[in-house]
């Protein structure tokens, strides 16, 4: 399917129906029976509504593009906000440190991303809506903030093996522990909700 193709059948779900909705008629799990919630199962609704396969392999999951789906939440002050940073690709330190920007996974990844936004509760059992559906297309600009961003970690990686990698670094994206514990040494790059606010029109 093409980015242009799966982005209009994307819109059509602004709005409504609530995801968890999806989730049953997919057969996706939203909560396991030990009771954690499955971080990653609105994303699956979005790709099991396109009609593609649950994909969690470096290469984006269209061949071409990738789909991404963050959630966003409304403050007290009402205004909705991007609550979390979006996990990209994970960080294999030997491909980061062989590989420059322009033939890496992080780019491999944004480019021509695709971001579906949706609204969550204060819990996950509340009802979830689609807000927007946006392309990502990176301008020069910001192309080459995040060829920075990815090279000072590659420089980190390249001068102290990684141990040194946090993140505090990166303005847009930035290296973060994945995994269970703080003391994982799994490490992915993520996109912080400045880089993402580029691109999502939070405005109502």
């Amino acid at each position: 399917m093409k980015r242009e193709e799966a982005i209009e059948k994307l819109s059509k779900l602004i709005g409504g129906p609530d995801l968890h909705k999806l989730a049953i008629k997919y057969g996706i799990t939203v909560r396991t029976p030990r009771g954690t919630v499955n971080k990653g199962w609105a994303g699956h609704v979005m790709e099991r509504y396109l009609g593609l396969p649950i994909n969690s392999a470096q290469s984006p999951n269209f061949g071409s593009w990738e789909l991404k789906c963050i959630p966003i939440h409304r403050l007290k002050s009402g205004k909705l906000s991007i609550k979390e940073t979006m996990a990209i690709t994970m960080i294999d330190k030997y491909n980061v440190e062989k590989t420059p920007f322009c033939r890496s996974h992080l780019l491999t990844k944004l480019r021509k991303a695709v971001v579906v936004a949706r609204i969550v509760g204060r819990d996950y059992s509340e009802p979830t809506f689609v807000y927007s559906v946006t392309p990502i297309d990176m301008t020069d600009e910001i192309y080459r903030q995040v060829e920075a961003d990815y090279n000072e970690v590659r420089n980190s990686i390249k001068k102290c093996g990684g141990t040194e990698l946090t993140g505090k670094m990166g303005k847009y994206i930035q290296p973060r522990t994945k995994g269970m514990g703080n003391g994982s040494d799994t490490r992915a790059f993520y996109a912080r909700p400045l880089f993402l606010r580029l691109f999502i029109d939070l405005e109502e």
